[in-house]
């Protein structure tokens, strides 16, 4: 393979900007197809983009000999069946976080893809942005000692009734659909980032509730994780609150200082100590997955190693699946 040329599965909103364009500007990349079942959504998709060609059946984007790589962007509830049938013919996969709906299927991708000796990487893309690989050198520089505590604050408007009535929005409170939720839907960046810092876990604990009963998913989820290395996270998720300033902050308390940081607000990273007090920060990326894309795709040729392994994300799976049950 000298240059990877990738079918998307599921071109919707994720892929408009934050994904899809990043295929034709990372070098030795193309995007060749897309795929959504809406015939005339997939074509004005295909126009828009400069992609040369569409399907609505996701086998016969898979069996298209022009593509030799697949990224699946559907909702998590297809994750695993796409990404079997793309191993199955030999074709390595990208796939959408969270890797799927609970770690039993995430198991079966993993299994498949060693079975077939196919390449598959899980798109917690937020590891190869500038601000995390900065936010992972300072915690390894030791500026602030030995890291003792991780403190996460999640806090967002409820869904609006409007909201629950278009199918991009509602389909993320669907369990049948989405697995845990909310949770499960913006979770699993704050949780990979936090095993990509510290490493495996000990033990993972939780509880969830459905406060509100707004959604059938659970809405609240308070989670704690003891790391093998003795840091302990404290993480609390509301998705209920109706009128209220939402709150995005993760503090990091080692023994000589701290390190604060916001996952999706724009935001700095503040590292204080006893001696100072110093602000990193970061332009925000056009298409925030295209460093991720760089890195699958010489990990696809061959070039490099796996920015985010299929193991991996069934870790992630466990850590969500053990603080929402």
């Amino acid at each position: 393979m000298k240059q990877v040329n990738w079918g998307i599965i599921g071109c919707g909103d994720v892929t408009e900007v934050k994904s899809g364009p990043a295929f034709n500007k990372v070098p030795q990349s193309a995007l060749v197809a897309v795929m959504r079942r809406d015939a005339e959504k997939v074509k004005d998709y295909a126009a828009r983009h400069g992609v040369p060609k569409y399907y609505t059946d996701a086998q016969a984007l898979i069996n298209d000999p022009d593509i030799n790589a697949i990224y699946i962007a559907t909702p998590p509830d297809s994750h695993e069946a796409y990404t079997l049938a793309a191993i199955a013919a030999g074709k390595p996969v990208y796939v959408e976080k969270p890797m799927t709906v609970h770690t039993a299927s995430a198991i079966k991708m993993v299994k498949a893809a060693h079975e077939h000796n196919v390449k598959l990487t899980v798109a917690h893309y937020r590891r190869e942005q500038p601000l995390y690989k900065a936010l992972k050198e300072i915690v390894d520089s030791n500026v602030i000692g030995t890291v003792r505590l991780v403190k996460l604050s999640m806090i967002k408007k409820r869904l609006t009734p409007e909201q629950l009535q278009v199918d991009k929005t509602s389909w993320r409170v669907n369990t049948a659909i989405a697995g845990g939720g909310l949770f499960h839907d913006l979770a699993p960046h704050q949780l990979d980032i936090l095993y990509h810092l510290f490493g495996e876990a000990k033990e993972v604990q939780g509880i969830a509730a459905n406060q509100s009963k707004l959604y059938d998913a659970d809405d609240i989820v308070a989670g704690t994780i003891l790391f093998e290395n003795g840091i302990i996270f404290q993480g609390n998720w509301c998705f209920s609150i109706a009128q209220v300033r939402e709150e995005d902050t993760c503090e990091i308390t080692g023994e000589e200082g701290s390190i604060r940081f916001s996952f999706f607000k724009p935001a700095p990273i503040i590292v204080q100590t006893k001696d100072m007090q110093q602000a990193y920060e970061f332009p925000a990326l056009q298409h925030v997955q295209q460093p991720m894309i760089e890195s699958v795709v010489q990990y696809f040729l061959g070039n490099g190693t796996n920015p985010c392994s299929g193991e991996e994300g069934v870790t992630v799976m466990q850590w969500l699946d053990a603080m929402s049950k």
